[in-house]
């Protein structure tokens, strides 16, 4: 199995291999963006989809499983229709040049949505026990299995603690399973679809946590679980589609006991072609396979790691070295905006010009303060908030000397790092003179080696699954704000490691955010 460090390597761009992996794509083999079963029965919600009321920016700014003071209080079950069409589903359709476009409640690389999500739910809401698949095409839920098979996801993210009680998991009347159909997206990107399956996961995982915490429920992603019963249950082809992370909401719930539990027995359900010709990329599947963990035990062993070694890492907390900062102001949660969360995630788009004109220092500073206060997942406790540090080009912004930055969550503050200017920008995002537009360009980056060496293949997972969830965060602390928009980019990998070099200790960029003003 090729290791998580390899990997990174071989799917890193620079100008000079970008250019030797110039390819054409072919447009008649194309893949369909989304999974069509036959012969399943399928069941509909029958109300329309009820967002929060919870402003965007209280809903994105939560480090924890428990939902923030402005949520509502509620004993409802989690509405799983609402759940997945705010984080997966059409959330709108216009039409240009007589062209119908049909975008996504989150954001995809390439706009490719090779992002499934499946519900394993008890009795929770208008949805009996079963497991469900959401398609984003129509709204409706696939029913893969009918019963309660909470049990097999419990066992397999080891959630249960020594005294028996259920926790996480366990006591979630719904789970989430977040998958990735490879060659949805491998299409355009090939070998690096590993790295946007989590990504693009990340993009969805944040909206179904900001409408679950606004919501008034109880949610976190769990990166910790075992792959092959999950695999099983969902009836997949790792080969073709593997999960990526877990995502329980609401609380209160408990399964039975794994004796309670009905026997999986296989399923193979039938799948219409997602073209006529679907390419494989072994370099994928043998990454995920070699990340995968053997069994709850190996779940809880795993997690266990990040709590003996957070007093030994400085990962996703480096110290603020002896620069010169700047200290920022958000907004506190009185005089921030109040846009909904569902508003927000319906008016969420994909700026393609920006404007030069500087946005507020409050805007950008409470955009940063809300997105980037720590993930909710099971493996991070104590000291240790995330695996990923943040650094900010700032173009822009009132009151802030252009340069490039290490944003200090926590702390507002901005440390000094260098000078910088919109050429340069543009050029490290693949030469795209967009990025250099904007305000500002956030990068979420990780030292890889010291990821795998710490937490193992499976800590890159975490680290760019983290990356992913900030960037969703990202673009809905910028929709949140009426003058503002966003965008995610890629870039070369190798040009930004360097030129954020020393100061940032051979990290690598996982993710890339720019926002400011519209053009």
């Amino acid at each position: 199995m090729v290791d998580a460090r390899e990997y990174h390597e071989r799917t890193s761009y620079s100008p000079e291999r970008l250019r030797e992996m110039e390819f054409e794509l072919d447009e008649s083999n194309r893949p369909r963006p989304y999974k069509l079963y036959e012969g399943l029965p399928r069941v509909s919600p029958d109300d329309d989809p009820d967002p929060p009321e919870t402003p965007a920016l209280a809903a994105v700014a939560t480090d924890g499983a428990a939902p923030p003071a402005a949520a509502h209080d509620t004993e409802d079950d989690p509405d799983i229709g609402t759940l997945c069409q705010y984080a997966a589903g059409i959330t709108k359709e216009p039409e240009t040049g007589g062209e119908r476009y049909r975008y996504r409640a989150a954001a995809c690389t390439g706009a490719l949505y090779h992002v499934d999500i499946y519900a394993v739910a008890g009795d929770c809401g208008a949805f009996s026990p079963g497991v469900y698949h959401f398609d984003p095409d129509s709204g409706a839920f696939d029913v893969l299995r009918e019963g309660d098979y909470r049990g097999v996801l419990a066992a397999a993210a080891g959630d249960r603690d020594e005294e028996g009680d259920s926790t996480g998991v366990a006591d979630a009347p719904v789970t989430f399973v977040a998958t990735s159909q490879w060659w949805r997206n491998a299409w355009k990107y090939r070998d690096r679809t590993y790295r946007h399956a989590f990504w693009d996961a990340g993009t969805i995982l944040a909206n179904l946590l900001a409408v679950a915490h606004g919501g008034g429920h109880r949610a976190e992603v769990v990166a910790g679980f075992a792959d092959d019963p999950v695999v099983e249950l969902l009836g997949l082809d790792p080969d073709d589609e593997a999960p990526l992370a877990l995502a329980p909401v609401g609380s209160g719930s408990p399964v039975s006991d794994a004796a309670e539990t009905p026997e999986v027995d296989p399923i193979d359900p039938d799948e219409r072609p997602l073209s006529e010709d679907p390419v494989d990329y072994p370099l994928i599947v043998d990454a995920w396979r070699g990340s995968r963990l053997a069994d709850g035990e190996a779940a809880d062993t795993w997690r266990s790691v990040f709590a003996h070694e957070v007093a030994d890492t400085s990962l996703g907390a480096r110290p603020a070295d002896d620069g010169e900062r700047t200290a920022l102001d958000p907004v506190d949660a009185e005089t921030a905006s109040a846009r909904p969360t569902g508003n927000t995630i319906e008016r969420r788009g994909s700026c393609r010009e920006y404007s030069h004109e500087p946005i507020s220092a409050r805007k950008f500073a409470t955009v940063m303060d809300r997105a980037l206060r720590g993930v909710p997942a099971d493996a991070f406790a104590g000291d240790l908030r995330g695996l990923v540090d943040c650094y900010c080009l700032v173009h822009a912004v009132d009151g802030v000397d252009s340069g490039v930055y290490e944003y200090h969550p926590g702390a507002d503050e901005l440390e000094w790092v260098r000078e910088t200017d919109r050429k340069r920008a543009g050029h490290l995002a693949l030469g795209q003179d967009v990025v250099g537009d904007a305000a500002v360009n956030v990068y979420l980056v990780a030292d890889v080696d010291a990821v795998v060496s710490e937490f193992g293949n499976r800590g890159y997972r975490l680290a760019q699954l983290e990356a992913g969830i900030v960037l969703g965060r990202l673009y809905l602390a910028t929709y949140a704000h009426r003058s503002l928009g966003g965008r995610g980019f890629t870039f070369f990998d190798t040009e930004v490691a360097d030129y954020l070099a020393p100061h940032a200790d051979g990290q690598t960029p996982m993710t890339l955010f720019a926002f400011g003003k519209p053009a």
